[in-house]
């Protein structure tokens, strides 16, 4: 494992040396951990908009989607607990 320095502000430093001790941990380790949990949501939000772009680029490609409608009724349905069938995608432009 590399070593980095983290230059810390003193309140920052406080807070995490009160928290890791709070945590029964080290300030050391709870850093760590806070890394990376920022590391994993950035990669699943980058997984997110690579995602949504893809779909999007496709989208105009095909001329086919979804209607807005018909995804929020199937969202409703699938919140409630149903398992309704998935919209079928459609030509939205010539």
């Amino acid at each position: 494992m590399s070593t980095t320095t983290l230059r810390l502000p003193p309140d920052l430093r406080d807070r995490v040396s009160r928290l890791a001790q709070q945590s029964g941990t080290t300030a050391h380790s709870f850093m760590l951990d806070a890394i990376a949990e920022r590391v994993a949501n950035e990669e699943l939000r980058q997984a997110f908009l690579d995602e949504g772009n893809a779909r999007l680029a496709k989208m105009l490609q095909t001329g086919e989607g979804l209607d807005w409608a018909d995804m929020r009724d199937y969202l409703r349905e699938r919140a409630a607990g149903d398992n309704p069938a998935a919209p079928q995608a459609r030509r939205w432009r010539a």
